[in-house]
């Protein structure tokens, strides 16, 4: 049974910084990403990285602020989050894929089989 638990939302203020992590179980994964939604919007693309975590993609919105990355030997991706702003105010979602992409493909929804259950970050002004 395929499992994806993210861990590490929260509330942080403007300038802060959070770590998300998102541990994967039931088989191996290749692209890996996170998304994050707010109401009333669609789930958007935040960061994904490839199995071996040569090639890494950011939204524009978060670009030189978060860093993604992955411990394949925990079955574990990483979000770093700094200089966070109000409108990083989303509830984020952990992707996973079963296909071993290394290309912009993984900016999208539909190179993700598997999703986590999405943990809520709020960042204050």
């Amino acid at each position: 049974q395929v499992q994806l638990v993210e861990l590490g939302g929260g509330l942080v203020q403007a300038g802060g910084s959070l770590r998300l992590s998102c541990a994967a179980s039931g088989r191996t994964f290749g692209a890996m990403g996170w998304f994050r939604q707010t109401p009333g919007k669609e789930r958007e693309f935040v960061a994904a990285i490839s199995w071996s975590g040569s090639s890494t993609y950011y939204a524009d919105s978060v670009q030189g602020r978060f860093t993604i990355s992955r411990d394949n030997a925990k079955n574990t991706v990483y979000l770093q989050m700094v200089k966070m702003k109000p409108e990083d105010t989303a509830v984020y979602y952990c992707a996973a894929s079963k296909g071993y992409y290394s290309s912009t493909y993984m900016r999208g929804l539909s190179a993700y089989d598997y999703w986590g259950q999405g943990t809520q970050v709020s960042v204050s002004s």
